[in-house]
């Protein structure tokens, strides 16, 4: 047993600054959907499945060329306090509105579009669970919803890699990866990390919450990053490994 003050290195749940939450992803989680999957990374938790239609946006149509686009959205008692459904609101959030957009612009970074065809595919994500990091725990299971749907549909030859998202940021002046509600809500910089397997980003979202960062702290933030893509990229492999061919 440890007597005194916990470590600042010791975050609440016992991790070290660099450690990932525990990510576990079920598949075939909806009967009807053509790839689906359910996420947790963490308490974190984020219903992801994909719905191939044989249509395009109306400035596609015609092209020979497909789409790949995403809707989020988080159940009310996802967080600590309810929340009003945006149906109910009758529309959608800025938040919202932002998160599907980095989605669907994640995910069509990793596949040929001219490939595809003129087909679309729609990634939904639901939160069902809400301890930060809903919005990468949201790219990483709608990655495999995507690829199972393909594989399922002999089109996986569209894939050009894996994406995958992970936050990191600077809690107390020391860099962490996959920040936690708690971390993220107080974190003095706040980092969402959008990679693919080859080693290049889609997205970087950083922010400054309390004093200005410099080039040294971005650089050590991506390389806390990768570490964690790394992983990520492996879970996906091992969930999308178990889909029969």
């Amino acid at each position: 047993m440890t007597l005194g003050n916990r470590p600042p290195s010791v975050r609440n749940d016992g991790r070290r600054p660099g450690d990932l939450r525990a990510v576990s992803i079920t598949m075939g989680v909806q009967k009807w959907a053509e790839g689906s999957c359910r996420i947790r990374q963490g308490d974190t938790e984020v219903l992801c499945a994909a719905t191939i239609g044989d249509r395009v946006p109306p400035h596609l149509r015609g092209k020979g060329s497909g789409w790949v686009t995403a809707e989020y959205s988080m159940l009310p008692r996802a967080t600590a306090e309810r929340s009003d459904r945006e149906a109910v609101k009758g529309r959608l959030g800025g938040r919202t509105h932002e998160i599907q957009r980095l989605i669907g612009r994640s995910l069509r970074g990793v596949v040929d579009m001219t490939k595809l065809g003129e087909k679309t595919v729609t990634i939904d994500c639901d939160v069902l669970q809400a301890d930060g990091g809903t919005r990468c725990a949201s790219i990483t299971g709608g990655y495999v919803a995507l690829a199972a749907a393909l594989m399922g549909a002999g089109l996986e030859r569209v894939l050009t890699g894996k994406v995958a998202g992970v936050s990191v940021g600077v809690i107390h002046g020391l860099a962490m990866l996959d920040l936690d509600y708690s971390e993220d809500s107080t974190a003095e910089v706040d980092m969402n990390v959008v990679g693919t397997d080859a080693g290049t980003y889609i997205e970087l979202q950083g922010t400054a919450e309390g004093l200005p960062f410099d080039r040294s702290r971005v650089a050590t933030l991506l390389d806390l990053a990768d570490g964690g893509l790394a992983r990520l990229f492996e879970a996906q492999g091992q969930a999308l490994a178990s889909i029969r061919r």
